[in-house]
């Protein structure tokens, strides 16, 4: 059986997988900058290793309180040393990425500060961590006041608008890295400095924190090298390689980093507790595998970002623009388009292939989601995954892939499902 019978076999129409072979041949020379960063990176996190002396015993399992628990600090220092910040707090105890920004705001800001939003709104699961919309232990509720800057219409940075926000009330500046359920570009590092040094000149005291979520790895640097005190992210995104099964990190200055750990566990205990478990030697393996893993995930978003750009859909990024992050936004201009992407994406996942994904309410969302996700991981977005607020304009959020084989795979059924339904022609 050859592979095109392989496809043929799996659902895929031979139209739709001639469709997906011209687009591979289109592609093989863009897909050669991501192999440099990902060796560049590759490179990285093994110097970190290896100045950390990690060993057999970084991957024993701890219980109870976790005290001295020799893998997990050591790991915390690989964090710290590949993001070049003073400290990290890498903990499976951190549920999500929402968790972990929300542990680094509470860490960190006290009633009577306010946070300053440069980007706009920020996603939609931090609106209630901050009381943006009305929650039970949010922000807001504690004293801590909100503001943001809008962007310009052409995606920038409102430089005058912020210039005019800060004030001496301003403790933290939350800056998102990528799009979230917006159809926004998404910030590349370079553009993220520039901001955090024109904060700088105007309020020095102010704490920079970026949403790194998605990004990891997707450049050579990372935004704690261009002046972030707070870098935070997911596990179960791009640094935890697929096989982090839980956890969260925050990588940043020291005082920044255990005033975050004091609001994870308690006062007087910060770092000191925290027992992982058996989960050391997943998080050390996805950290090393990391580099690679984010590159698939990005040749499977310019390969979906250039077949549905050929169909006619507008789509963030272009297949041939700067990638900032694993994340592809196609805008489908309808519910049933959105719901049939998702339906092709689950198809062709390894676990709960068949089960169709249908819109519904999820925390921390004001309106329905449909998510596709048949993950290893559950909810796992390093793992082939779409997912769309059901609202205008209907865009879907694609992202991840183990392998660029797979992602490949997802997006041909997505496409396969569209044809099916007469919502697409080819």
């Amino acid at each position: 059986m050859d592979q095109k019978e392989m496809y043929i076999r799996l659902g895929i129409s031979p139209r739709v997988y001639e469709l997906g072979q011209e687009t591979c041949r289109s592609l093989s020379e863009d897909f050669s900058h991501f192999d440099e960063v990902a060796e560049y990176n590759q490179l990285k996190v093994l110097l970190a290793m290896q100045k950390n002396r990690v060993t057999e015993e970084c991957f024993g399992a701890s219980t109870g309180y976790g005290y001295n628990d020799y893998g997990r600090d050591t790991l915390e220092r690989v964090y710290a040393d590949t993001f070049h910040t003073e400290a990290a707090l890498v903990r499976p105890q951190i549920a999500c990425g929402t968790h972990a920004l929300a542990i680094a705001l509470f860490g960190n800001l006290r009633p009577g500060d306010e946070i300053l939003a440069p980007a706009g709104k920020p996603y939609d699961t931090l609106e209630e961590v901050i009381g943006i919309r009305p929650a039970r232990g949010s922000l807001a509720e504690y004293g801590v006041t909100y503001r943001q800057v809008d962007l310009l219409k052409d995606g920038s940075f409102d430089y005058e608008g912020i210039r005019k926000a800060l004030t001496k009330k301003t403790r933290l500046v939350e800056i998102q890295r990528s799009k979230g359920y917006q159809t926004r570009p998404s910030f590349s590092v370079k553009a993220i400095g520039e901001l955090i040094a024109f904060i700088r000149r105007l309020s020095p005291d102010v704490i920079c924190m970026v949403d790194n979520c998605y990004g990891e790895f997707v450049d050579i640097i990372e935004p704690s090298d261009v002046g972030a005190d707070m870098t935070v992210g997911s596990l179960i995104k791009n640094p935890g390689g697929g096989l982090a099964p839980i956890g969260g990190y925050i990588a940043g200055t020291k005082e920044c980093v255990e005033n975050a750990a004091v609001r994870m566990t308690c006062p007087g205990l910060g770092m000191e507790v925290g027992a992982t478990l058996g989960v050391n030697r997943s998080f050390f393996q996805g950290f090393f595998l990391a580099p690679m893993i984010t590159r698939n995930a990005l040749k499977g978003a310019v390969f979906a970002a250039r077949i549905y750009e050929e169909l006619g859909f507008d789509v963030v990024p272009g297949s041939r623009e700067p990638r900032q992050d694993i994340i592809q936004a196609v805008t489908l201009g309808s519910q049933e388009r959105l719901a049939a992407f998702c339906k092709g994406i689950q198809a062709g996942a390894p676990v709960d292939s068949m089960v169709t994904p249908e819109p519904s309410d999820m925390p921390g969302y004001d309106s329905q989601v449909i998510m596709a996700a048949g993950a290893f991981v559950q909810g796992s977005s390093i793992e082939l995954s779409a997912d769309g607020p059901c609202r205008e304009p209907y865009a879907v959020y694609f992202q991840g892939g183990l392998t660029f084989e797979h992602a490949k795979l997802g997006i041909l059924m997505s496409v396969q499902k569209l044809v099916e339904r007469g919502l697409v022609e080819l």
